[in-house]
């Protein structure tokens, strides 16, 4: 039998070592947090934000407030985030350009950022299908009828939201793999490379359902193939490139929430918890769903997987078919 004292001296070590962390659950958050969206306002990372923001707002017992700093392929705003106090309460909300842009950027907009080290991943609240549509007087309703009229034409062009997105990289790959010759638009964004294809200034466009899905439903764009490696619960009826004969072609855009590297546990664990939860509201689902979203979750270790294979994947692509941004 242990000596009482010697029980005692070890609950109170016990005590001291755990203290720290349950002080920190209990006190945190203690003030506005901050999410950092490095694209402008109204994109899908941005709708994304403003709806979790004002979920977690009473949830967490603090304001919850959205920052645009679009700038660098996602990474201006990833090094505000990375450089902020690591308490949890910087969070930086961005698709998985994070994960590219540091292969197709110049060193000098990289900086010293290391995205897989500077950065601690907290939830992936979602993705984003990526679909190739056709302008409707291309007359076209599938790869196949592509593939035969771009034979016959030689100023064939697809437009993307810039030099190095997610969608630039689907384009390549879709010409590698049909042997196509389709000369690439890069536009500045998602809504001007949107515009474009509604005025037929580019006969095809691979872009995110997010900002596409109003303008497939009225009719105004074509949805030829969905780019991923299974259909879209928001376009179940449009197949994927490869059930078409087109393979090579799956790029999934996923979105992830990052807190500074450093941010203590309890509050990666809480801020966790609490997304998820809100990720199960109904209205939520509405929401994201409306702006093109699949509702995804799950734990920071599932991101850190996500982050970790696209950088992977993204890097070998980009020496491949060198792609570079502007």
């Amino acid at each position: 039998m242990k000596h009482p004292h010697k029980r005692a001296l070890i609950a109170a070590t016990l005590a001291a070592c755990v203290w720290p962390t349950l002080g920190m659950a209990q006190s945190f958050p203690s003030k506005t947090l901050t999410i950092v969206v490095p694209f402008p306002a109204g994109g899908g990372p941005d709708v994304a934000a403003r709806v979790l923001a004002e979920k977690l707002a009473p949830k967490l017992g603090q304001a919850v407030v959205v920052e645009n700093k679009p700038g660098a392929g996602a990474l201006l705003g990833a090094g505000t985030v990375a450089r902020a106090t690591p308490d949890g309460h910087t969070l930086l909300l961005t698709p998985n350009t994070l994960a590219i842009s540091p292969h197709v950027l110049a060193a000098s907009a990289v900086g010293n950022l290391d995205v897989q080290k500077d950065l601690v991943p907290v939830v992936a609240p979602a993705t984003t299908p990526l679909a190739l549509v056709a302008h409707p007087t291309l007359s076209v309703k599938n790869l196949a009828e592509l593939s035969a009229l771009a034979r016959t034409k030689v100023d064939m062009t697809y437009g993307s939201p810039g030099n190095g997105s997610p969608m630039h990289f689907a384009g390549e790959m879709f010409k590698k793999s049909t042997s196509l010759n389709l000369l690439h638009v890069p536009y500045r964004g998602v809504a001007p490379s949107l515009n474009a294809a509604l005025a037929g200034e580019v006969q095809l466009l691979f872009v995110a359902l997010g900002g596409a899905l109003p303008h497939i439903k009225a009719g105004k764009l074509v949805p030829l193939a969905v780019v991923e490696d299974e259909r879209s619960a928001l376009l179940p009826q449009v197949p994927t490139a490869t059930e078409q004969g087109v393979k090579g072609v799956e790029v999934a855009a996923w979105y992830g929430v990052f807190a500074p590297a450093g941010t203590p546990a309890a509050a990666i664990t809480r801020l966790n918890m609490e997304i998820n939860e809100a990720l199960k509201l109904p209205d939520v689902r509405e929401r994201f769903t409306g702006a093109g979203l699949e509702v995804l979750g799950g734990t920071p270790a599932r991101l850190a997987d996500f982050v970790k294979a696209d950088h992977q994947r993204y890097g070998s692509l980009a020496r491949e078919l060198k792609i570079r941004a502007d």
